[in-house]
């Protein structure tokens, strides 16, 4: 009865473990493997060439063939396929014998329609092609909206804009026009606050049947996040504006980027320092370039980059490069901290670094891309 409960509390523990686990995809010596968030080899530097976590399953490449594995390296998928896409859904594209198709996690192809060309599956659904018209089908192939519009752009947030006639409009995942097809430009990611438009020569905010104009605003961009606030530009001016179109903060900056955890970077001139929602510089601008906030710290740089907390107080010093990288898999902001650590590049290679500035496992390699989750 004891071994039952040990083996019972050992699988549940080790499914606990593996379920908030995340692993990070990393170069050296021209092969590829898996780190964890303490800097130790999970899955050895083995594979020709290899794919961050998505879904639970990584592509990797052995003897110029694709295969999928998952989060103990195991092959999952054995590696048969010319080429092998990101897991999303349930399903990925491989590439054999020059035919696209869809497979699940067991390997077994799905049938779908026949497309002209086929595309990933993001967020629940994936694109169908026919006649020059794009649907949507689900994970077990079936169709969701025959191909009706002539564009139907990457679902963010649950919502796709399209493009019907030279006009946009956006849909959910059910199909539905949320925001009619009547804007000469649309956003691309939806927000309760939002999208931003364009109808005619007027710029403004679109949302369901409104659309709020922003009085003499030549350009507007998206919402971020759970910000209420966006910006837009008046006479080669930047400032924001609210859901309503109104402007909060005046245009008067030469260049902004978007509000995170109530900062926004701005800058007049050549130098950079950031606002806060009710438009008070709250630290200095003193930076040649600044980057949104994301866990309380955000990228500034002089000649290198460094981080700031909230408080403008330099915490890394501005020694690194950083890049976007790869991180579209899971559409995070990959340029700052991501769970508690930020991706960055030294003279001596790719690494990661904690809130403090302390190299994670003390080592860097020849690439590194962002952690993502194996579950």
């Amino acid at each position: 009865m004891k071994s039952k409960f040990t083996f019972l509390f050992a699988f549940v523990l080790g499914s606990f473990l593996c379920f908030g686990q995340e692993l990070a995809l990393v170069k050296e010596g021209k092969k590829a493997g898996y780190i964890n968030k303490s800097g130790e080899f999970v899955i050895s530097t083995q594979f020709d060439n290899a794919k961050s976590f998505s879904d639970g399953m990584a592509a990797a490449e052995k003897d110029k063939k694709w295969g999928f594995i998952n989060a103990s390296g195991e092959w999952a998928i054995q590696p048969e396929y010319d080429k092998a896409k990101y897991f999303n859904s349930g399903v990925a594209l491989v590439l054999k014998d020059d035919i696209w198709q869809y497979i699940d996690k067991s390997g077994t192809r799905i049938e779908t329609p026949i497309s002209d060309k086929y595309f990933d599956f993001n967020d629940g659904v994936a694109f169908y092609r026919a006649q020059d018209q794009i649907g949507l089908i689900s994970p077990d192939g079936k169709v969701i909206l025959e191909p009706t519009y002539d564009a139907i752009k990457k679902f963010r947030n649950g919502h796709a804009k399209v493009r019907l006639n030279d006009k946009w409009g956006m849909i959910d995942k059910t199909g539905k026009l949320v925001i009619p097809a009547e804007y000469k430009e649309l956003g691309n990611e939806w927000s309760p606050a939002g999208v931003n438009a364009r109808k005619g020569e007027e710029f403004g905010i679109a949302s369901g049947d409104t659309f709020n104009v922003i009085d003499g605003a030549d350009k507007v961009w998206g919402f971020k996040g759970d910000s209420k606030l966006a910006y837009a530009r008046k006479e080669k001016k930047m400032g924001f504006v609210n859901s309503k179109g109104e402007w909060v903060i005046p245009p008067t900056y030469d260049k902004v980027k978007a509000f995170v955890e109530g900062l926004a970077p701005v800058a007049n001139g050549k130098m950079w320092g950031y606002i806060n929602e009710s438009g008070e510089m709250v630290i200095e601008a003193s930076y040649k370039d600044a980057e949104i906030f994301a866990e309380g710290m955000a990228p500034v740089k002089d000649k290198k980059w460094g981080f700031i907390d909230k408080t403008g107080k330099l915490i890394i010093p501005m020694e690194y490069d950083i890049t976007a990288g790869l991180a579209f898999i899971s559409g995070r902001n990959s340029k700052g901290f991501l769970n508690g650590l930020a991706r960055v590049k030294s003279k001596k290679g790719w690494g990661f670094l904690d809130k403090t500035g302390k190299l994670l496992g003390d080592k860097w390699f020849e690439n590194a891309e962002p952690f993502e989750s194996v579950k």
